[in-house]
């Protein structure tokens, strides 16, 4: 019984999550334009928050279209992902986002390896050389539904099996539990 309702809690806080976090971040922006000085002002009304957001992302989307906006939007990427510990947050949320920017992404690649008579989803994270001096892939398989626990595999080459999905489908699948279906499996 315990496994069903967490299970379920889990789902639902999954499905829920990025509507609340819309709801909420509408609501704060309304409740912080409504207690700042722009309630003093006669032509405030509520609803004006929303509007303001509509405008925001309108103004950031027509920015980041141009030329000018690209270039300069670069720079605050660049900035952004060498900043200590923060910038590797950053790029992991990207690539969790499916920003993919073309350099050098956070997981490599999907694949699919056998632990304990079950075949998981596994991200390679780099390469190594074992005690031996053979080539191992370094595979991370997350557990579901926080990717965030797994374990760290030393694997040959021959023990994954290569899947054609990008990595932010394979977690998306993984935070979901199974509810997401990977899409282009190969």
């Amino acid at each position: 019984m315990t496994p069903h309702i967490t299970r379920c809690l889990l789902a639902g806080i999954v499905a829920l999550l990025p509507v609340g976090g819309t709801v909420l971040g509408i609501v704060w922006l309304e409740r912080s334009l409504a207690e700042s000085w722009l309630a003093d002002q006669p032509w405030y009304f509520p609803g004006v928050g929303i509007l303001c957001a509509l405008a925001l992302l309108y103004a950031v989307g027509l920015f980041v279209t141009t030329f000018l906006g690209r270039f300069l939007w670069r720079r605050v990427d660049r900035l952004l992902e060498g900043l200590p510990l923060l910038g590797t947050l950053y790029q992991s949320l990207k690539e969790v986002l499916g920003y993919d920017t073309g350099r050098e992404r956070f997981f490599a690649g999907v694949v699919a390896v056998e632990v304990d008579g079950a075949q998981q989803l596994g991200l390679i994270t780099g390469e190594s050389t074992a005690i031996d001096g053979e080539a191992r892939t370094i595979v991370f398989v997350p557990s579901a539904p926080n990717p965030t626990n797994g374990r760290l595999l030393f694997l040959r080459a021959s023990e994954c099996r290569r899947l054609e999905v990008r990595a932010a489908d394979a977690l998306r699948t993984l935070v979901a539990i199974g509810k997401t279906p990977l899409e282009g499996e190969g």
